[in-house]
């Protein structure tokens, strides 16, 4: 705890793990996303049918929620919706909280806690 950048990337890889399990059980996969000007998407979740979803992993706060939301927006205002259509959900996932909501904005902010089948 005495290091929470490196504490981050761990956490950031145990939750694409466990996106991965999940995706999998939808018959999806998921992968992380870079374009050529550094934006880029900790996990991408895309499904067999072309549905997808765009995942910003953070340990919590509100600052870090922020920054993740402005950054699934601007991958959002990039993406070439006549080629790959729009993101089915954008989504926070995060290390703390108790239950998942949807802000008026329309991204989901999920604790890892709260993920299912």
């Amino acid at each position: 705890m005495k290091d929470l950048k490196a504490f981050g990337f761990i956490f950031e890889t145990l939750c694409v793990r466990d996106l991965r399990v999940y995706a999998e059980s939808l018959d999806g996969d998921v992968y992380h996303f870079r374009d050529s000007n550094g934006l880029e998407c900790d996990a991408v979740i895309h499904l067999r049918n072309g549905r997808f979803g765009l995942i910003e992993i953070k340990l919590g706060g509100d600052k870090l929620i922020e920054e993740g939301v402005r950054n699934l927006k601007k991958l959002e205002q990039v993406l070439d919706e006549s080629k790959v259509g729009s993101p089915s959900f954008l989504m926070i996932l995060t290390a703390v909280g108790q239950f998942a909501y949807r802000r008026e904005d329309g991204v989901y902010v999920v604790p890892i806690s709260c993920l299912r089948n």
